[in-house]
């Protein structure tokens, strides 16, 4: 006979023990936090959040200020509300045009109100009766009081009364994730997770930057007695994120210019002097700034690593001849690489052209070149002679040898690998080196994407250029515009058709530039010589192309965004762009950049139908033609995304800092971080172990590249 009780115990003694949870850290996977089971754990995974800490990390996207609600009796017709209330109501409504309304109403203390949300009738499955909604927007009259909301947050059946007197955190979620639920985790674990947090950064750090400790920013963010609170918190983890960034960066400049040296300079005032005398136009104010830039590093006993940036027409050319003859009045060899053997040849002519009153003839190098005259040139770059070399990846090969390399620029410089541009220089004894880019980019950004890189900016317009008249023309106005197009075809110019596909696809009612080149060249310019020109093309095709429209033998050219960079037609005075919402507007403006070239007036027309949004963004195109204010906006407008390309940097997209927002953090970060790794270059002080360690472990691949320069 056995008793229950022995048999209990058996059972006990066959069962393994039950494992003990971890010790809470931050590092503690998910699964073992309170109310966190292996079915949330694989959701949250989705968020990156699989350790205790990432918790912390999943910062709100945005807040709910719940300190100010308005009672809903209060709620009138014109006024933008935030309002609070019960729903007693719900359901989905049809409208005549077929458009499914989810609405519920809701009720507080005071009254009741009806909420709205056009084509949204998925709510009616998350949106329950009970449940308190938390809601931003806009009251309207139909049919009585209306509110569609801006924003808005479900609160849950048992939040009653607890929305009201504080700030909501919003996070970003993922489905089988409601909003309501993180924030109920994290509210959860908070106070459990808070102790934990370690301050990375030196107190003197904190106080340069005027921010809060990590511990207090992480509760700032997560448990905010006001919107400002909130925003105070996200500015602390935003300034390390871009403090990261900036040491990297200014590590690699360290690298780059004082670790390994350069060449010493001497400004004789021979070559650049004759230039100056020689040109047929006075220097800008911004083009005098870059090369008093230029010279002093190339004066300095550390290697120039700069960028030299600049609107479209503002002049680059000319700031870079000024340092390629700096340096060959030193003995020293030059070779500038273009992206293209068009935009090659023409450095050739334009420079040749400069040059030409000092009896110096550039040298240019590319893959079209004949065999003789390809030995030739090699022959010659191979001894130390001073001379300026022109060309395209053929400067790359390994047959290409220099004999007394001194400066290296290299136009385009996005159209280049790291790789690359590393082959170009490595041809010669640590040459200085200048990148210059046609893509405007606000300071604040070029802090963030070149802040290995000293920069200098290009901030005017040569005088006597005109501006290009830019309008954006509706579909019903095509006719009238092609009718002006074939006016200035008369007068002898030339003219671009821009179009943002190659082909026509069933999906998108888009017209496609394979289709309009049919109908132009049987329709408004039957008359004319017209080509067709896009990246399916070979290269030597495009090339032929391009080549025949610069000679003038081609009258109009249809095209994709092939030619948005570089080539200078000072013929072409008129640029169509069908389509224009299509395209951002620093694309829009670089398209608008290949006119007004020359001294005709240019005009460019954005020609399509487009909605209300897209005729706000265009028309603040068509106002200016500032390509910094245009960078800006169509930042603001497009966001971020990924601000390293390629990862050619190595480093991680920012998930708190935006660079264009926290432009005065950016500044700070870029301070600090210059005098941090002057006092201590590998950040060695015991007060700079933990600054070190968060480098080492989220910047990882970023520390790998920059530890070859």
């Amino acid at each position: 006979m056995t008793f229950r009780g022995d048999s209990d115990a058996q059972e006990r003694r066959r069962r393994p023990p039950a494992r003990p949870a971890p010790r809470l850290t931050l590092d503690t996977p998910v699964t073992y936090l309170k109310g966190i089971g292996s079915a949330r754990a694989t959701l949250l995974a989705k968020l990156g959040i699989t350790m205790a800490g990432d918790l912390l990390r999943h910062v709100p996207h945005r807040y709910e200020d719940a300190t100010t609600v308005t009672p809903l009796a209060n709620a009138d017709v014109g006024a933008d509300v935030t309002v609070l209330g019960r729903v007693i109501a719900k359901g989905v409504l049809p409208t005549r045009k077929g458009l499914r309304v989810f609405q519920a109403v809701i009720q507080d203390a005071t009254g009741m109100l009806e909420i709205a949300w056009p084509g949204q009738p998925f709510l009616d499955r998350t949106i329950n009766k009970d449940d308190w909604l938390l809601c931003t927007g806009p009251v309207r009259f139909f049919h009585g009081r209306r509110l569609q909301p801006r924003e808005f947050v479900n609160l849950g059946p048992e939040e009653e009364g607890t929305g009201e007197g504080r700030v909501l955190a919003v996070y970003p979620g993922t489905e089988g994730l409601s909003v309501r639920l993180l924030r109920a985790m994290v509210q959860q674990h908070l106070d459990a997770l808070l102790p934990l947090v370690q301050e990375p950064l030196p107190p003197e750090v904190l106080q340069a930057a005027d921010v809060p400790s990590l511990r207090d920013a992480m509760r700032m963010v997560h448990r905010p007695t006001s919107v400002a609170e909130a925003v105070r918190g996200r500015s602390r983890l935003a300034f390390e994120e871009l403090l990261c960034v900036q040491l990297l960066h200014r590590r690699a400049n360290m690298m780059a210019r004082d670790a390994r040296g350069g060449r010493q300079f001497t400004n004789r005032r021979q070559l650049t002097s004759q230039l100056r005398t020689a040109l047929p136009y006075t220097l800008t104010h911004a083009q005098v700034r870059a090369i008093r830039e230029i010279v002093q590093d190339m004066e300095s006993p550390r290697r120039m690593h700069r960028l030299l940036q600049g609107d479209v027409g503002a002049g680059k050319t000319v700031v870079a001849v000024f340092s390629a003859l700096l340096a060959m009045e030193n003995g020293a060899q030059v070779a500038l690489m273009a992206p293209t053997e068009l935009l090659a040849e023409q450095h050739a002519r334009s420079i040749g052209t400069l040059l030409a009153p000092l009896g110096i003839t550039p040298l240019l190098l590319t893959g079209r070149l004949p065999a003789g005259e390809k030995r030739l040139a090699l022959t010659r770059l191979a001894s130390p002679d001073a001379v300026l070399v022109i060309g395209t990846h053929a400067l790359l090969q390994p047959d290409v040898r220099f004999g007394n390399l001194g400066l290296v620029i290299i136009d385009e410089q996005h159209r280049f690998g790291v790789e690359q541009r590393a082959v170009l220089s490595g041809k010669g004894e640590t040459p200085d080196v200048l990148l210059m880019s046609a893509t405007p980019i606000p300071r604040s950004l070029a802090l963030t994407m070149y802040g290995d890189l000293d920069v200098s900016v290009l901030d005017e317009r040569p005088p006597g250029r005109q501006p290009v008249t830019t309008v954006v023309r509706p579909e019903s106005g095509r006719a009238k515009v092609f009718e002006f197009a074939n006016t200035q075809l008369d007068a002898g110019r030339q003219v671009y058709v821009v179009y943002p596909l190659i082909e026509t696809s069933e999906k998108i009612d888009l017209k496609a530039a394979t289709v309009m080149y049919e109908a132009l060249v049987t329709g408004p310019f039957a008359a004319r010589q017209v080509a067709l020109l896009h990246g399916r093309l070979p290269a030597e095709e495009r090339d032929a192309i391009m080549r025949r429209f610069v000679q003038g033998e081609v009258q109009v050219l249809v095209a994709t965004t092939v030619i948005e960079v570089g080539i200078d037609v000072g013929n072409a005075t008129v640029m169509i762009i069908e389509h224009p919402e299509r395209f951002g507007l620093s694309q829009l403006h670089q398209l608008r950049g290949r006119v007004g070239r020359g001294g005709e007036q240019s005009y460019c027309v954005l020609l399509g139908d487009v909605g209300t949004e897209a005729a706000e963004r265009l028309s603040m195109f068509a106002s200016t033609e500032d390509g910094f204010e245009i960078a800006r906006a169509d930042l603001q407008l497009r966001g971020m995304g990924d601000l390293f390309g390629a990862k050619q940097h190595g480093l991680p997209a920012f998930r708190i800092a935006d660079p264009l927002r926290d432009e005065a953090l950016n500044e700070t970060a870029r301070t600090v971080a210059d005098r941090l790794l002057r006092d201590d270059p590998l950040l060695e002080l015991p007060a700079h172990h933990a600054l070190r360690h968060q480098l080492t472990v989220g910047y990882a691949r970023a520390l790998e590249l920059f530890q070859i320069g």
